[in-house]
Order: structure tokens, then C-alpha cells, then sequence
């Protein structure tokens, strides 16, 4: 059994994938050439957005918004500790500071509760992340932004297809920054990501700083990198995204199976969708103070499992300078020492989902007995 199956979608697209790298390696624009313009305009249209700049990597997307926003050294930006370190990788590589608000015990994002309390003179930016395929509530964090007059960025990696009171991940903030790393909702086969964003300044900017600041031939007004989408990404992208709305509800339809069966444990949580929010259960993740017992009984089994974010952000030796201390964010932590991800997928199969029910249930009635 695989943890996430990437060969199956690949056989049902293949022919059309084939089709479209055949016609990028005739035309031969492989940086920026046509396709990624064309995919550019899809996913603007189904976010809603006025403009979608695809770039090189989800990373590079987080670092190019802070780029357009100005941010470095002196400046703060409020982030979550439980997530993958890029949300705060990118920031500290500007000379800026992450400050950590914890995260929700229910949906495990942002507690816009704590937001407002962690907001400074020196803040610049405020940038939740949508985990694990669900959004924050991004109309509590906008409000307090709006107050403040703070952007938003969506961290959206993980969250590529979900809802949010009716309105699409990456169209509910200032900006929104999403990740096409082959394993996520919408996976091309190689690095890629995007941004989203109604502003015209700001999408101007993205572009300049994609292609290493530059405004036109010759002429850099800002510094930038390096962060061009291949065009043969786009163009798998583009195949990969026929088929996308299909395997957003199989996503949803395996993770409510997933919740039905398991929610009568005792001793395990599953998660917790918002009331108006709809996920793409990027992974799928239970909660279990006996989660190394559950893991290894799977293993035994044959049944992959992952354990994600196990060491939060503010407890990462690289960030020790910010002087965070065990317990400073409890529900993160406690969060981190409990998360197992099981298979997940819109193409995992019922026999094997069964398998992985039947392993989850017999570990967890065996490690509480």
C-alpha cells in the first residue's frame, strides 16, 4: 500500500500529459512559455482571483509575497509554530522575525483568538496556514488584519481546492500562496507553486521578482531570484487540473468514510472540519497519546504511516535565538506529539482503506487494552 498514490492518476492522464510535453518540446519556450499563461488564467478563474503569477516552488511563493511587501530586517510576521518550516524559513531568511501564535485544539490552524495579542509595531505581514487541506477562519484574521492594517498571506499549500464559506483557499486574503509538490492536492510532477491576489501592484511585483526583479529587458527596479515556473510543470499542471474537481470530492467522500468509522474510538481524534469550511484533507490526520504504538502496529501490518510536524517550529534548534521554550505553545505541542497521517488520496482504494480501518482499529483497541 502506498501513502499517497501518484502512479494512478498518472496512468488514467498519461496520454493527455504526453500530448501536452510533446507540444512544449516543439515549441521549445520551455521558461514561461504559453502553457504556463494558459494555466495562470485557470487557476485565476477557479479561485476567483484577479491574478495568478505561477512561480517556482511553494517556498518561493511565500518568499516572494514578503519580497513585494517590502519585509527584512526589524520587521515581524505572525505565523503558526505547527506547520512545515518553510512558513517561517522564508521569513527569517529576510533578516525578519517569525512570531508564533498557537494553533485552534479543534481544526489545529490558526486561534484567531490569540492573533490580536501577538500583533506589534514591527508587524508586517500576518500569514496563517491552512493544514492538513482545511482554511482558518480567514474572516476573524481579516477583520483583526483590517483593524490594524496588516496584510494577509494564505498559506495555502495544503489547502489548493477547499472552501471557505462558499469561497475558494488562496482567493480569501490579501494573498494567497499555494504549492504544486507532486503530493499535494493539486501536484504537478516536479517544483512549482503560485500566487494569488487582487492587487495590481502587488501581482506587478510578483512578476518583476520572479524573474529576478525585472521589470522589462534590462531594467531591474527591485532586487529578485530565480523563481520562474518550467513550462513543461504548467503543462502537466494543466492535465493533472481536468481532473482536479473529480478528485476533490473523492478526497472528501474517502475523508468523511475515514471520520465515520474512526470518530467511536476512544482514545483517538479525527479532525474537525469548521462549520462553512469544506477541506481537500491534503492528509488525512487522527490524534492518539498512543500513536507510536498505533504506528508501529501498522507498520507491522504493512500500513504506511506519517508522522508530521512532530517537532514544532518554535522548538527547531534553528530558531532557538527567538528564545521560545517548551510549553510556550501547548496546543501545538501537544498536537505535534500525537499526529499520525494515514494513506490518503483520491485514488486509495475501498479494499485498502478497509485494511487501514481495520489496522487503525485493532492497534488502538490493542495499545488501550
Amino acid at each position: 500500500m502506498q501513502f499517497i498514490d501518484l502512479k494512478s492518476r498518472h496512468l488514467l492522464i498519461k496520454d493527455q500529459i504526453n500530448a501536452r510535453i510533446q507540444t512544449v518540446m516543439e515549441h521549445g519556450q520551455f521558461i514561461l512559455g504559453p502553457e504556463v499563461r494558459e494555466l495562470e488564467q485557470k487557476l485565476a478563474e477557479y479561485t476567483g482571483s484577479k491574478h495568478c503569477i505561477t512561480v517556482s516552488s511553494g517556498t518561493d511563493s511565500l518568499l516572494i509575497a514578503l519580497m513585494a511587501l517590502g519585509v527584512g530586517p526589524g520587521d515581524e510576521i505572525i505565523t503558526v509554530p505547527y506547520t512545515w518550516i518553510s512558513s517561517a524559513e522564508v521569513i527569517a531568511l529576510l533578516g525578519a522575525k517569525p512570531v508564533f501564535v498557537d494553533i485552534r485544539p479543534d481544526t489545529w490552524n490558526m486561534d484567531e483568538r490569540l492573533l490580536e495579542a501577538a500583533i506589534s509595531e514591527k508587524t508586517k505581514a500576518i500569514m496563517p496556514v491552512s493544514i492538513y487541506g482545511q482554511t482558518p477562519d480567514m474572516d476573524a484574521i481579516n477583520e483583526v488584519a483590517s483593524r490594524h492594517e496588516i496584510p494577509v498571506i494564505e498559506d495555502a499549500a495544503q489547502s489548493f481546492g477547499a472552501t471557505y464559506k462558499g469561497r475558494k483557499s488562496c482567493n480569501l486574503s490579501s494573498i494567497g500562496s499555494t504549492s504544486f509538490f507532486p503530493s499535494k492536492p493539486l501536484g504537478c510532477y516536479g517544483d512549482a507553486g503560485a500566487l494569488f491576489t487582487d492587487n495590481d501592484e502587488w501581482a506587478e511585483k510578483f512578476r518583476w521578482i520572479r524573474v529576478h526583479g525585472q521589470e522589462r529587458k534590462h531594467h531591474h527596479p527591485i532586487l529578485g531570484l530565480n523563481g520562474r515556473m518550467d513550462t513543461i510543470q504548467a503543462a502537466i499542471l494543466l492535465s493533472v487540473f481536468d481532473v482536479f474537481p473529480e478528485e476533490v470530492e473523492k478526497r472528501r467522500e474517502i475523508g468523511d468514510r475515514y471520520n465515520s468509522s474512526l470518530s467511536d474510538i476512544d482514545g483517538l481524534a479525527t479532525p474537525v472540519i469548521a462549520p462553512g469550511n469544506s477541506s481537500v484533507y491534503a492528509q488525512y490526520t487522527i490524534l492518539s497519546g498512543q500513536r507510536e504504538c498505533i504506528q508501529n502496529s501498522l507498520e507491522e501490518q504493512k500500513i504506511p504511516s506519517v508522522s508530521y510536524y512532530s517537532v514544532p517550529l518554535h522548538l527547531q534548534p534553528v530558531f532557538s535565538d527567538l528564545g521560545c521554550r517548551s510549553g510556550d505553545f501547548p496546543v501545538s505541542e501537544k498536537i505535534a506529539n500525537e499526529c499520525l497521517s494515514l494513506p490518503m488520496g483520491p485514488y486509495l482504494s475501498d479494499g485498502d482503506q478497509n485494511k487501514v480501518l481495520e489496522g487503525i482499529r485493532d492497534s488502538a483497541t490493542a495499545s488501550s487494552g
